[in-house]
């Protein structure tokens, strides 16, 4: 049997449907008796002081939270509607009890977009 090269071997996975893909991890795992999660469950024991910076450094959902909605609050409520799928009366008063959580648990980038998107309105945003 010819010897494959990382390269041949990627080429076969991204032809793979992730079902496939899928499959034959578990398949890989049954046969040379090991599992892809043993890496990073073995991370944390190692150095728990450093695991617990590590997770607030790598956190991948934030909390986008109005702080001020700024001189031009009418901008800020068409922004809080384009964000999210409150109406006009919700989003008002989302907007005039701030500080209040516009989006929640969303991914850093989505979460970026969005304030940068409100800062440009006028508000005052920060992420959690």
């Amino acid at each position: 049997m010819a010897k494959l090269s990382t390269a041949d071997l990627l080429d076969s996975f991204k032809e793979m449907t992730l079902l496939e893909l899928s499959e034959f991890v578990k398949e890989f795992e049954e046969t040379f008796g090991v599992t892809a999660a043993a890496p990073v469950a073995a991370a944390p024991a190692a150095g728990a002081p450093a695991a617990g910076a590590e997770a607030a450094a790598e956190q991948d959902e934030f909390d986008v939270v109005l702080e001020a909605a700024g001189d031009k609050k009418i901008n800020v409520i068409k922004e809080v509607r384009a964000l999210t799928s409150l109406g006009l009366k919700e989003a008002k008063d989302l907007v005039e009890s701030a500080p209040k959580p516009i989006l929640e648990k969303v991914a850093k980038d989505v979460a970026e977009k969005a304030k940068e998107s409100l800062e440009g309105a006028g508000a005052t945003v920060t992420l959690k």
